[in-house]
Protein backbone atom coordinates (compact mmCIF):
# COMPACT_ATOMS: atom_id res chain seq x y z
CA UNK A 1 0.00 0.00 0.00
CA UNK A 2 1.42 3.04 -1.17
CA UNK A 3 2.28 5.83 1.77
CA UNK A 4 2.61 8.56 -1.09
CA UNK A 5 0.62 12.04 0.09
CA UNK A 6 -1.56 13.30 -2.19
CA UNK A 7 -0.15 16.46 -4.30
CA UNK A 8 -2.80 18.67 -2.69
CA UNK A 9 -1.89 17.23 1.06
CA UNK A 10 -0.46 19.53 3.75
CA UNK A 11 2.51 18.75 6.40
CA UNK A 12 3.28 20.05 9.20
CA UNK A 13 6.53 20.03 11.02
CA UNK A 14 8.30 20.73 14.53
CA UNK A 15 12.35 21.89 14.24
CA UNK A 16 14.71 20.33 16.74
CA UNK A 17 18.23 21.95 17.53
CA UNK A 18 17.17 25.41 18.22
CA UNK A 19 18.93 25.96 21.53
CA UNK A 20 17.59 28.83 24.44
CA UNK A 21 17.29 31.84 23.49
CA UNK A 22 18.22 35.00 25.22
CA UNK A 23 18.60 38.57 24.63
CA UNK A 24 20.50 40.25 22.39
CA UNK A 25 20.92 36.40 20.02
CA UNK A 26 20.88 36.68 16.32
CA UNK A 27 17.74 34.79 16.05
CA UNK A 28 17.90 35.06 12.01
CA UNK A 29 21.15 32.80 11.92
CA UNK A 30 19.84 30.75 14.63
CA UNK A 31 17.21 29.83 12.68
CA UNK A 32 19.10 29.10 9.48
CA UNK A 33 21.21 27.25 11.47
CA UNK A 34 18.14 24.93 12.32
CA UNK A 35 16.87 25.18 9.26
CA UNK A 36 19.17 24.96 6.60
CA UNK A 37 18.87 21.54 4.59
CA UNK A 38 15.31 21.45 6.12
CA UNK A 39 13.23 24.28 4.19
CA UNK A 40 12.15 24.38 0.75
CA UNK A 41 10.67 27.41 -1.56
CA UNK A 42 7.02 27.85 -0.36
CA UNK A 43 7.55 26.82 3.21
CA UNK A 44 5.37 29.06 5.77
CA UNK A 45 7.69 29.41 9.15
CA UNK A 46 5.39 29.70 12.20
CA UNK A 47 7.45 31.11 15.47
CA UNK A 48 6.38 31.17 18.47
CA UNK A 49 6.48 35.15 19.10
CA UNK A 50 8.13 34.32 22.62
CA UNK A 51 11.43 33.49 21.01
CA UNK A 52 11.22 36.78 19.13
CA UNK A 53 10.40 39.06 22.35
CA UNK A 54 13.38 37.33 24.27
CA UNK A 55 16.04 37.57 21.15
CA UNK A 56 14.70 41.55 21.10
CA UNK A 57 14.92 42.01 24.92
CA UNK A 58 11.37 42.13 25.77
CA UNK A 59 12.10 40.32 29.36
CA UNK A 60 12.07 42.59 32.01
CA UNK A 61 11.55 42.11 35.55
CA UNK A 62 8.27 42.44 37.14
CA UNK A 63 7.84 42.15 40.89
CA UNK A 64 4.20 42.88 39.83
CA UNK A 65 2.86 41.29 36.43
CA UNK A 66 -0.12 43.69 36.54
CA UNK A 67 2.14 46.62 36.67
CA UNK A 68 3.46 45.18 33.42
CA UNK A 69 0.00 44.84 32.11
CA UNK A 70 -1.16 48.15 32.47
CA UNK A 71 2.01 49.68 30.98
CA UNK A 72 1.38 48.02 27.91
CA UNK A 73 -2.26 48.30 27.61
CA UNK A 74 -3.96 50.96 25.53
CA UNK A 75 -7.45 50.55 27.11
CA UNK A 76 -9.15 48.14 29.19
CA UNK A 77 -11.96 46.43 27.27
CA UNK A 78 -12.94 44.05 30.02
CA UNK A 79 -12.32 42.72 33.25
CA UNK A 80 -13.31 40.11 35.45
CA UNK A 81 -12.39 39.10 39.13
CA UNK A 82 -12.07 35.49 40.66
CA UNK A 83 -10.50 33.45 43.27
CA UNK A 84 -6.68 34.13 42.54
CA UNK A 85 -6.92 37.62 41.43
CA UNK A 86 -8.28 39.96 38.27
CA UNK A 87 -8.19 39.00 34.17
CA UNK A 88 -8.14 41.60 31.88
CA UNK A 89 -9.06 41.55 28.30
CA UNK A 90 -7.24 45.00 26.94
CA UNK A 91 -6.53 46.71 24.00
CA UNK A 92 -2.53 46.68 23.28
CA UNK A 93 -0.68 49.55 21.86
CA UNK A 94 -0.10 47.49 18.76
CA UNK A 95 -3.67 47.29 18.57
CA UNK A 96 -4.47 43.67 19.37
CA UNK A 97 -7.32 42.72 21.87
CA UNK A 98 -6.00 39.84 24.16
CA UNK A 99 -5.96 38.66 27.58
CA UNK A 100 -3.14 40.47 29.82
CA UNK A 101 -1.79 42.71 26.55
CA UNK A 102 0.45 39.76 26.56
CA UNK A 103 2.34 39.62 28.93
CA UNK A 104 3.33 36.27 30.16
CA UNK A 105 5.38 34.43 32.80
CA UNK A 106 5.64 31.06 31.30
CA UNK A 107 9.14 29.89 30.49
CA UNK A 108 11.20 32.65 31.51
CA UNK A 109 12.95 32.90 34.35
CA UNK A 110 11.44 33.49 37.84
CA UNK A 111 10.43 37.24 38.66
CA UNK A 112 10.59 37.79 34.75
CA UNK A 113 7.78 37.91 32.23
CA UNK A 114 8.00 38.50 28.58
CA UNK A 115 6.24 41.41 26.53
CA UNK A 116 5.18 40.70 23.15
CA UNK A 117 7.88 42.32 20.52
CA UNK A 118 7.33 46.30 20.01
CA UNK A 119 7.02 45.62 16.34
CA UNK A 120 5.30 41.77 15.11
CA UNK A 121 5.05 42.70 11.75
CA UNK A 122 8.31 44.11 11.76
CA UNK A 123 9.78 41.36 13.46
CA UNK A 124 8.64 38.74 11.28
CA UNK A 125 9.68 40.86 8.22
CA UNK A 126 13.21 41.27 9.31
CA UNK A 127 13.74 37.34 10.26
CA UNK A 128 11.74 36.44 6.21
CA UNK A 129 14.22 38.64 4.49
CA UNK A 130 17.49 37.56 6.22
CA UNK A 131 16.21 33.75 5.99
CA UNK A 132 15.23 34.11 2.53
CA UNK A 133 19.19 35.43 2.08
CA UNK A 134 20.58 32.83 4.23
CA UNK A 135 18.49 29.75 2.73
CA UNK A 136 18.14 30.72 -0.72
CA UNK A 137 14.80 30.05 -0.73
CA UNK A 138 11.23 31.95 -0.80
CA UNK A 139 9.10 31.13 2.17
CA UNK A 140 6.62 33.05 4.98
CA UNK A 141 7.08 33.96 8.06
CA UNK A 142 4.24 34.05 10.68
CA UNK A 143 4.73 34.60 15.03
CA UNK A 144 1.93 33.31 16.69
CA UNK A 145 0.82 33.88 19.97
CA UNK A 146 -2.00 32.27 22.55
CA UNK A 147 -5.38 34.23 22.63
CA UNK A 148 -8.81 33.24 23.95
CA UNK A 149 -11.83 33.62 21.92
CA UNK A 150 -15.39 35.21 22.77
CA UNK A 151 -18.16 32.86 23.48
CA UNK A 152 -15.48 29.65 23.33
CA UNK A 153 -13.69 28.05 25.77
CA UNK A 154 -10.07 27.18 25.17
CA UNK A 155 -7.03 28.85 23.82
CA UNK A 156 -5.56 28.67 20.03
CA UNK A 157 -2.94 30.67 18.57
CA UNK A 158 -2.80 33.21 15.63
CA UNK A 159 -0.71 35.45 13.99
CA UNK A 160 0.01 38.53 15.70
CA UNK A 161 3.08 38.95 13.23
CA UNK A 162 3.52 38.04 9.48
CA UNK A 163 5.67 38.66 6.23
CA UNK A 164 6.19 37.03 3.27
CA UNK A 165 2.33 35.56 2.29
CA UNK A 166 -0.93 36.66 2.16
CA UNK A 167 -2.99 36.70 5.42
CA UNK A 168 -5.69 36.81 4.14
CA UNK A 169 -7.84 34.63 0.91
CA UNK A 170 -10.16 37.03 0.01
CA UNK A 171 -12.58 34.86 -2.17
CA UNK A 172 -15.45 37.41 -2.05
CA UNK A 173 -16.80 37.65 -5.99
CA UNK A 174 -15.66 33.85 -6.64
CA UNK A 175 -18.61 31.56 -6.99
CA UNK A 176 -18.95 28.30 -4.58
CA UNK A 177 -19.94 24.41 -5.85
CA UNK A 178 -23.63 25.36 -6.79
CA UNK A 179 -22.43 28.93 -8.37
CA UNK A 180 -23.23 31.50 -6.06
CA UNK A 181 -21.55 34.26 -5.52
CA UNK A 182 -19.34 34.21 -2.38
CA UNK A 183 -19.94 37.74 -0.93
CA UNK A 184 -18.44 37.58 2.53
CA UNK A 185 -16.07 34.90 2.37
CA UNK A 186 -12.53 35.76 3.58
CA UNK A 187 -10.50 33.03 5.14
CA UNK A 188 -7.46 33.98 7.97
CA UNK A 189 -4.99 32.09 6.46
CA UNK A 190 -2.69 32.76 8.99
CA UNK A 191 -4.49 32.97 11.99
CA UNK A 192 -5.45 29.37 10.60
CA UNK A 193 -1.69 28.01 10.19
CA UNK A 194 -1.16 29.61 13.03
CA UNK A 195 -3.35 27.04 15.29
CA UNK A 196 -2.50 24.52 13.34
CA UNK A 197 0.92 24.77 13.65
CA UNK A 198 0.34 25.30 17.69
CA UNK A 199 -0.35 21.31 17.45
CA UNK A 200 3.54 20.06 16.58
CA UNK A 201 5.18 23.11 18.89
CA UNK A 202 2.99 23.36 22.44
CA UNK A 203 3.97 25.30 25.51
CA UNK A 204 5.92 22.42 27.25
CA UNK A 205 7.37 20.58 23.91
CA UNK A 206 10.79 23.42 23.92
CA UNK A 207 9.70 23.53 20.00
CA UNK A 208 9.14 26.87 19.67
CA UNK A 209 8.92 26.62 15.36
CA UNK A 210 7.15 24.93 12.79
CA UNK A 211 7.59 24.18 9.29
CA UNK A 212 3.78 24.63 6.91
CA UNK A 213 4.49 22.83 3.61
CA UNK A 214 2.01 22.41 1.07
CA UNK A 215 0.75 25.92 1.25
CA UNK A 216 3.30 27.62 -1.24
CA UNK A 217 0.69 29.59 -2.84
CA UNK A 218 -0.08 31.88 -0.10
CA UNK A 219 3.93 32.47 -0.02
CA UNK A 220 4.06 35.85 -1.48
CA UNK A 221 6.51 39.04 -2.03
CA UNK A 222 8.18 41.13 1.02
CA UNK A 223 5.69 44.04 0.96
CA UNK A 224 2.59 41.89 1.25
CA UNK A 225 0.62 43.46 4.40
CA UNK A 226 2.01 41.37 7.22
CA UNK A 227 -0.78 40.34 10.15
CA UNK A 228 -1.91 43.94 11.45
CA UNK A 229 -4.16 43.64 8.21
CA UNK A 230 -5.88 41.16 10.18
CA UNK A 231 -7.54 43.68 13.25
CA UNK A 232 -9.99 45.09 12.73
CA UNK A 233 -10.93 48.48 13.42
CA UNK A 234 -13.33 49.07 16.74
CA UNK A 235 -15.10 51.74 14.45
CA UNK A 236 -16.62 48.34 12.66
CA UNK A 237 -16.49 45.53 14.91
CA UNK A 238 -20.30 44.72 16.22
CA UNK A 239 -18.67 43.87 19.75
CA UNK A 240 -16.56 47.27 19.69
CA UNK A 241 -17.54 48.14 23.63
CA UNK A 242 -16.02 45.57 25.76
CA UNK A 243 -18.11 44.80 29.16
CA UNK A 244 -16.37 47.26 31.06
CA UNK A 245 -16.69 50.24 28.43
CA UNK A 246 -20.60 49.27 28.25
CA UNK A 247 -20.90 49.51 31.21
CA UNK A 248 -19.59 53.52 31.89
CA UNK A 249 -21.59 54.44 28.61
CA UNK A 250 -24.22 53.41 29.81
CA UNK A 251 -23.95 54.40 33.61
CA UNK A 252 -22.71 57.97 31.97
CA UNK A 253 -25.68 57.73 29.25
CA UNK A 254 -28.01 57.17 32.17
CA UNK A 255 -26.61 60.04 34.31
CA UNK A 256 -26.99 62.65 31.54
CA UNK A 257 -30.34 61.35 30.93
CA UNK A 258 -31.61 61.27 34.35
CA UNK A 259 -29.87 65.06 35.07
CA UNK A 260 -31.69 66.40 31.74
CA UNK A 261 -34.50 65.33 32.90
CA UNK A 262 -34.03 66.96 36.62
CA UNK A 263 -33.46 69.18 34.78
CA UNK A 264 -36.13 70.06 32.71
CA UNK A 265 -38.37 69.42 35.50
CA UNK A 266 -36.93 72.24 37.83
CA UNK A 267 -37.56 74.50 34.52
CA UNK A 268 -41.30 73.72 34.62
CA UNK A 269 -41.55 74.18 38.29
CA UNK A 270 -39.65 77.60 38.14
CA UNK A 271 -42.06 78.50 35.17
CA UNK A 272 -45.00 77.27 37.30
CA UNK A 273 -43.75 79.04 40.63
CA UNK A 274 -43.19 82.59 38.34
CA UNK A 275 -47.23 81.91 36.51
CA UNK A 276 -48.83 81.94 40.21
CA UNK A 277 -46.57 84.69 41.51
CA UNK A 278 -48.05 86.58 38.76
CA UNK A 279 -51.45 85.74 39.21
CA UNK A 280 -50.89 86.96 42.84
CA UNK A 281 -49.87 90.16 41.77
Amino acid sequence: MSTALPPDAVSIFAIDGLPEIHPGDDLAALLGDALDGTVEAGDILVITSKIVSKAEGRIIEAADREDAITAETRRVVASRRHPAGVTRIVETHTGLVMAAAGVDASNVPDGTVALLPLDPDASALALAAALRARLGVELGVILSDTFGRPWRDGQTDVAIGAAGLYVVDDLRGSTDTQGRVLEVTVPAIADELAGAADLVKGKAAGRPVAVVRGLGRFVAGLDAPGAKRLIRSSELDMFRLGSDEARAEGYDEGYAAGFAEGAAESSQEATADERRARRAR
